[in-house]
């Protein structure tokens, strides 16, 4: 007899994205980005996370909540092959599976126990919207977990960075200095859908609480505006 087990919410993660456009396409790319997640109060005990801050590493099991669809499809189109060839969703770490579920490695940064929040994680390198809901946390265990002779597929080695950013300063006072210089590395690693090449074109993000508007002309993105996101 089959049975399903009910996923519950045990935690959201805030981070500086407010949609998942510009969100890093994989976890560790960019160290810097800086989160919190914060359990619900159903798990908001101490005792769960004692001996957690011994580990420099965690693994965070998620819901794709942004990219909830009806059905699914058995063959994707990855951004790394440029959006032009298909791949088995099995063989990918596509958002659109038959179960929303993601699967991210961070830095845990630090372990606070709060009276108002509980205990709260501080993460690095999140590759997650804010708000995301967490259904587990696991350590990640270096022993088991590190695999140094794994092969990677079509997705052997990290990307690199391939666009020179430029803000201008009076964009770049919009932000602390910590939030800027994260914002560079996300634009940095090109945000943009593969399919779109338009030198004409603005594109926007939301970052840090602000809306970030910028272009690409060949090589080089440039930011034209920072502005407070309107209530």
């Amino acid at each position: 007899m089959n049975k399903t087990v009910e996923m519950k919410i045990i935690a959201r993660i805030h981070t500086d994205f407010g949609s998942k456009f510009g969100v890093p396409r994989q976890s560790g790319l960019v160290e810097s980005l800086r989160g919190e997640v914060v359990f619900e109060p159903e798990y908001r005990s101490p005792d769960a996370v004692r001996g957690l801050e011994g580990y420099s590493h965690i693994w965070l099991l998620w819901e794709f909540s942004e990219n909830l669809r009806e059905g699914w499809s058995p063959t994707v189109r990855p951004p790394r092959l440029g959006g032009n060839r298909r791949m088995g969703v099995f063989a990918t770490r596509s958002p659109f599976r038959p179960n929303p579920i993601g699967l991210s490695c961070v830095a845990l940064e630090k372990v606070d126990i709060t009276q108002e929040r509980g205990p709260v994680l501080t993460v690095l390198g999140a590759d997650l919207v804010d708000g995301t809901p967490i259904f587990d946390i696991k350590p990640y265990v270096p022993y088991a977990d590190s695999r140094p002779k794994a092969v990677g597929g079509f997705a052997l080695t990290a990307p690199e960075a391939a666009l020179a950013v430029t803000v201008p300063p009076e964009a770049a006072a919009a932000l602390p200095a910590e939030k800027l210089a994260a914002l560079k590395e996300v634009l940095a690693r090109d945000p943009r859908p593969s399919y779109q090449d338009d030198p004409g074109r603005i594109y926007g993000l939301t970052f840090a609480g602000a809306n970030v508007r910028f272009t690409v002309v060949e090589n080089r993105l440039t930011v034209t505006e920072i502005l407070p996101v309107s209530d």
